[in-house]
């Protein structure tokens, strides 16, 4: 599980450290995601990012609607500096610490996310929380990971390290919890959400440049299956683990990018 403790924590730090890396690999989901946000945005009120991270999604509203008040929240403070950072130049965008299901008495006419809402430990009340939050006639646009299956990029990275195949994770809180779409379909319906889902097929990208192996090497062993089975391990484990990992990456490298499938949901919300 990845709970919101740990993205206030060390799982926030880390993604602050990589975001770089993290943003290339949703490089090519993002342009679907962010043409699904801005169908339903509107041209003035006020957007609210939920679990913001370095703002790369937050930063491509902001800037397509400039009448549109954009704030991103995370309960990263390091991601939070990040996105502040990047976004300074909007005058309509601001970044702040926080639960982002508990919108302090903001009324947002539109919600959306990339791949920041399968964290909560009860998303019904998140989500509940979230309807009593926006207007009557707002939307909500989400993106999040479908089945593991579909995503060779964690299930051949986790593999890499011990020789094992990770197991399905189930819908506790983590990257992989809202895989089942008939399963968020049933927690939108018991928050007082409706919506539907599209699936988008895409390739993740895990590095790329003349250094694009090293570059996913970096990835993979902070973020994901592969880094938390490498923190198990003593250091020669490790090594060993990195080198197959490694080995993993090469055989998926090809014009200097080191790519992999990957499916996501685009899930785009209305209140009932």
């Amino acid at each position: 599980m990845t709970l919101a403790y740990d993205w206030a924590g060390r799982v926030g730090d880390t993604w602050a450290d990589e975001w770089r890396r993290t943003d290339l690999s949703f490089v090519n989901l993002s342009p679907h995601l962010n043409a699904a946000i801005l169908d339903a945005a509107p041209d003035s009120g006020i957007a609210v990012d939920i679990g913001c991270g370095a703002g790369g999604t937050a930063i491509a509203l902001a800037s397509a609607r400039p009448d549109l008040t954009v704030i991103g929240i995370d309960l990263s403070k390091n991601l939070v500096e990040a996105a502040r950072a990047r976004g300074a130049t909007y005058p309509n965008l601001r970044f702040e610490v926080g639960d982002a299901s508990e919108l302090g008495g903001i009324t947002a006419d539109l919600l959306f996310s990339r791949h920041g809402v399968m964290f909560f430990d009860d998303p019904v009340a998140a989500f509940t929380r979230l309807r009593h939050a926006v207007t009557d006639d707002a939307r909500l646009v989400f993106s999040c990971f479908r089945d593991f299956t579909l995503n060779p990029w964690a299930i051949e990275t986790g593999a890499a390290v011990t020789g094992v195949t990770p197991q399905k994770p189930g819908t506790s809180p983590g990257p992989f919890a809202f895989a089942d779409a008939d399963h968020v379909r049933a927690i939108l319906q018991a928050s007082g959400w409706t919506g539907q889902a599209q699936p988008v097929d895409y390739t993740y990208r895990a590095g790329e440049g003349e250094h694009a192996v090293d570059e996913a090497l970096a990835l993979f062993s902070r973020i994901g299956p592969a880094a938390a089975q490498l923190r198990e391990l003593d250091e020669a484990a490790r090594e060993a683990g990195r080198q197959r990992l490694r080995g993993v990456l090469a055989a998926r490298l090809s014009n200097d990018v080191v790519d992999f499938p990957a499916s996501a949901w685009i899930w785009s919300c209305r209140p009932a």
